[in-house]
């Protein structure tokens, strides 16, 4: 089979955002792979307004510049690993707005989820599986969850994500059951 295209979506758009740190850490855990090829999907490169089409992507071309070059990209991908923030208990604005602007491009791939937050963006992941759900994706089972206190070690003490044991495990369970899936998922979907 041929190489696995899996983007690292950042969700956050602040200027200060966290996002950055487990993007770039579970991309190179991705890379280090030999069946994924992984890049960074950032939200943030992608300023579409709020939602305002005049349908679901599902049924109408986009008339937004921005979010037709967003569906593109997305298109791209054979499976997705998702940073999710949780603001409020739920998602960024800015991440479900990018999921409500594409949808055939999201259909039939898997996605997993890293998240942080005060449970480990528990809250906003759960969430972001229904939605996936809907935009007919494939969530697996596994996500890397990043309480608070490890957040403060990684942001504000220098430690990296590689200095927990639970993040460096759960990291190779989401990335062996992402791998198995978008496998799966590819070849039915060249099946037909």
């Amino acid at each position: 089979m041929s190489t696995l295209k899996i983007a690292v979506v950042i969700g956050s758009v602040r200027p200060n955002r966290f996002a950055d740190h487990p993007a770039n850490w579970i991309l190179a855990k991705a890379n280090d792979r030999p069946e994924i090829e992984a890049e960074l999907l950032d939200v943030r490169e992608y300023p579409m307004p709020l939602f305002n089409e005049v349908a679901s992507p599902a049924w109408a071309p986009s008339q937004s510049e921005v979010a037709q070059r967003w569906q593109k990209k997305v298109a791209e991908f054979d499976a997705y690993i998702v940073i999710a923030a949780e603001y409020n208990r739920a998602p960024t604005g800015a991440l479900k707005n990018a999921l409500d602007y594409a949808y055939n491009e999201w259909n039939k791939k898997p996605v997993a989820f890293v998240g942080y937050g005060s449970v480990g963006g528990a809250r906003a992941i759960e969430q972001l599986r229904t939605i996936s759900v809907e935009l007919q994706m494939a969530p697996i089972r596994t996500a890397v969850h990043i309480p608070w206190p490890t957040y403060v070690a990684v942001a504000q003490e220098g430690k990296s994500l590689d200095d927990f044991d639970f993040a460096v495990q759960g990291a190779k369970d989401l990335l062996d059951q992402l791998v198995w899936w978008a496998k799966a998922l590819k070849t039915a979907r060249e099946a037909g």
